[in-house]
């Protein structure tokens, strides 16, 4: 045993000694042959060359690769024959370290092991006619490569580059690949079909980009990791097997196949558990731009492919991704869907044979469910398409309970406390800046037994329901039942071309609205006799927040024709049948285009306006009463803010043309010393009860006389109001007590002046008088001129009018 031990002890010294010797013999070859060494060297790298390397030295680097022998070339240039015209050396490095096969040195025969490349630029250059300075490495004639041996072929081992600027500029098809290079480490191996290799490789990219005018892709982006590549000599194409890479620290499996012929590729990508908007930033500008409109809160699995075909007819490549997103929290620009799920996909070429970009991409969600504002929502598919300006079609399916709403508004103008929501809708819209902005919407929401609290005018809904269509543009809403208080509403209502003018003009909607009442409390309504809020502008958000005050804001601003019938309305102490009624908002403006109701035993009809301001409101109105009780009138109207004439006081039937105008408060109240205007009236088989200033007309002149209840057959007359004063035109008044002209001021403050001419003559003397006799007797004998005014305590006083006309 021991004497075998001692032969192979000596066999091994005897090889050792001879690899020594022979590696001293190629270093000694070397160091006495430079020039001859290096014009071998050069000579082996330009054999598959039309063009030329050239170097300016080279040293001998022993050690680096013993067994081997290396050396180093300086001042290496390789360069295309158009060079002169557009200054883009291929290659440009400061040292190229050679690994030479010693035997095949000693022969005479340099057989390149290993090339590493350090501290160089590597730039092939494309220009805009097509041309490249890579045409340096196409093929030599037919008859060179016969002659040519195999083993004269370069087969490189080991090809490493260190800290290399590598440029792939393609200005013919607006391409741009930017790398710094720290380490590319590759091993090679050649078998017949080609060649096999593992490359490690460790780089920043400065520049990806497909087509230059849309930005890069991975910009600033590391890559690391071991790629396995093959050559095939039949298919002409580097195959890179799917291996880990890192990019920007994060782990990809990356697959390719590079079609060298053709300058095609197809890469495909997988990455699990990543941030989706760590996704996006690695995609050029122009895509992620737009795909970080959304956001995902959780990591997610996407796979996807990249394919360029080589031919230059669509300038892009062809990009297809796909993601899984469960029980994650999607961000879009209306707000956020919680608890989601769904397949997501996106394509620059949706349809296929068309062009690569972003008229033809596609962002597509198929079986997505979520909670939006915590409404459960179910969408089949929902597809963008055209990112240059995207249209979004969706069928949306939810039904929950309108409660969920609340706290997720992200304001205050709704409050929901009972009720549910069923909705099945069709989308189709154009999106700017990813926001709704003519939308084609078809289906319909039916809401039922909600209890709504709209806070802006405090109105108070219960036992709600109605069914809301949309077809195309136009909105409708059928079947609609409201309870505000004690009042009961039927409604229903058409809005032609809503949607377009919800987002663009919502100034310009008109409502035409359709409400019925077997009861009406209209002090329940007083809120809307608050201002209307004006339009303001809001900012483009993506949260519910900016929606909802949208909705609020459309509810004030647009237009409404109200047609309203009622069976019975009562406000305060009045009380009316059968309400007619055509009703206008415009604005800030309460258009009554005309109400008819019957009141008191005769008829109401009139039309006016409000204009709604912040201290209180501006009114019109002109009216018509025919043969209404006087009494009821004046006790259902609160004696028209005044207490000298009122309920009590006056009996008969009133018919009567009205026009007038002043202020009216938000709680329905009218100020008194506000209101102009004239009142043209007949009073018939009419009496005044206990009229003070006739009271004291009797005092003063008619002791003997009833002057407390004062019958009047009928009774013409025109007043005319200016603020807090009423002007009472001549007119004749016959009563059962006496006779009288009358003419002057009542004020309901200061400046009474009213003057009376009364003769003594007691008109119950001329009963079986006829109406000509009775005219020419009413004022025979003593006439009194009396005058009431101002007393000192703010009351009337009767005193001579010693002025009387």
């Amino acid at each position: 045993m021991k004497r075998w031990l001692k032969i192979s002890l000596k066999i091994l010294s005897a090889v050792l000694l001879l690899v020594i010797l022979t590696w001293l013999a190629g270093a000694f070859y070397i160091s006495r042959n430079k020039k001859e060494v290096l014009a071998s060297i050069l000579e082996q790298l330009n054999k598959n060359l039309n063009g030329q390397i050239t170097a300016t030295n080279m040293e001998p680097t022993l050690l680096k690769s013993f067994p081997g022998v290396s050396v180093s070339l300086n001042g290496v240039l390789l360069r295309d024959s158009l060079w002169a015209t557009h200054k883009h050396d291929l290659l440009k490095a400061q040292d190229i370290d050679v690994s030479l096969n010693v035997l095949s040195l000693i022969v005479g025969n340099i057989n390149i092991n290993q090339i590493a490349i350090n501290n160089a630029s590597i730039y092939i250059y494309t220009d805009s006619s097509g041309y490249s300075n890579t045409s340096i490495f196409k093929s030599k004639p037919k008859g060179e490569q016969k002659s040519a041996s195999k083993s004269s072929a370069l087969e490189v081992k080991k090809i490493d580059f260190n800290q290399v600027s590598l440029i792939l500029d393609n200005q013919k098809r607006f391409k741009l690949f930017n790398f710094d290079i720290d380490q590319i480490q590759g091993r090679m191996q050649y078998p017949d079909s080609g060649w096999t290799g593992k490359i490690k490789l460790k780089t920043q990219v400065n520049s990806f980009a497909f087509n230059t005018r849309k930005g890069s892709f991975l910009k600033d982006k590391s890559l690391e990791g071991t790629l396995s590549a093959h050559y095939s000599k039949d298919l002409d194409a580097v195959i890179l097997s799917p291996e880990i890479l890192n990019i920007g620290g994060h782990p990809f499996t990356i697959g390719a196949k590079i079609e060298l012929d053709k300058s095609a590729f197809a890469i495909s990508i997988a990455v699990d558990d990543i941030l989706y908007k760590d996704v996006a930033l690695l995609l050029s500008p122009n895509i992620s731009s737009k795909l970080l409109k959304f956001g995902i809160a959780k990591p997610i699995d996407i796979r996807g492919n990249i394919v360029d075909d080589g031919s230059g007819k669509y300038g892009d490549p062809l990009i297809k991704v796909g993601i899984k997103v469960r029980d994650n929290a999607v961000t879009i620009p209306a707000g956020t869907l919680t608890a989601c799920n769904f397949d997501g996909a996106f394509t620059n070429q949706d349809t296929l044979g068309g062009i690569i970009g972003d008229e033809n991409s596609s962002i597509k969600f198929s079986k997505l469910t979520a909670k939006y504002f915590n409404a459960p929502l179910s969408i089949e598919t929902f597809t963008v398409n055209n990112l240059s300006r995207p249209i979004a079609t969706g069928l949306v399916t939810s039904q929950f309970p309108l409660s969920n709403l609340n706290n997720s508004l992200g304001t205050n103008d709704f409050v929901f406390k009972n009720g549910t929501a069923n909705l099945r809708l069709y989308c189709q819209a154009d999106i700017d800046n990813f926001r709704f902005t003519k939308p084609v919407v078809s289906g319909k929401i039916d809401i039922a037994d909600a209890d709504i609290l709209y806070v802006p005018r405090k109105l108070h809904l219960v036992k709600s329901a109605l069914n809301i269509n949309f077809d195309q543009n136009d909105l409708s809403i059928q079947n609609g039942h409201f309870q505000l208080g004690k009042s009961e509403l039927n409604v229903s209502c058409n809005i032609a071309n809503f949607a377009n003018l919800y987002y663009t003009d919502p100034e310009k909607i008109l409502v035409n609205l359709k409400m019925h009442s077997p009861q009406l409390y209209l002090n329940e309504f007083l809120p809307f006799l608050g201002p209307r809020a004006t339009k303001k502008k809001t900012k483009s958000g993506n949260s519910m927040k900016t929606a909802s005050k949208e909705l609020s804001n459309v509810l004030e601003v647009s237009k409404m024709n109200i047609r309203l019938t009622v069976d019975r309305a009562i406000y305060d102490k009045f009380t009316a049948k059968n309400l007619d009624a055509d009703i206008s908002l415009r604005g800030e403006g309460i258009y009554f285009n005309k109400i008819s109701v019957a009141h008191a035993g005769g008829l109401l009809s009139l039309n006016g306006n409000i204009v709604q301001e912040a201290s209180s409101n501006l009114f019109k109105m002109s009216s018509k009463i025919s043969h209404v009780s006087v009494k009821d009138f004046f006790y259902s109207f609160d004696n028209f803010g005044q207490n000298t004439i009122t309920n009590k006081n006056i009996k008969g039937y009133l018919s009567s043309l009205v026009n007038i105008s002043g202020r009216i408060s938000h709680t329905g109240k009218i100020f008194p010393r506000s209101i102009n205007g004239k009142v043209i009236f007949n009073l018939n088989n009419a009496a005044l009860v206990n009229f003070d200033p006739m009271v004291k007309v009797g005092k003063f002149a008619f002791a003997n006389r009833n002057l407390s209840n004062v019958e009047i057959k009928n009774l013409d007359g025109t007043l005319t109001v200016k603020g807090d004063k009423v002007e009472i035109s001549p007119m004749q008044v016959n009563s059962s007590a006496m006779n009288f002209n009358i003419k002057g001021v009542y004020a309901l403050g200061s400046g009474t002046a009213i003057a009376m001419d009364i003769p003594l003559r007691n008109p119950k003397g001329d009963e079986n008088l006829t109406k000509s006799e009775k005219r020419e007797a009413r004022m025979r004998g003593i006439v009194l001129h009396l005058k009431a005014v101002d007393d000192e305590k703010g009351g009337i006083k009767i005193r001579w009018n010693k002025d009387h006309d």
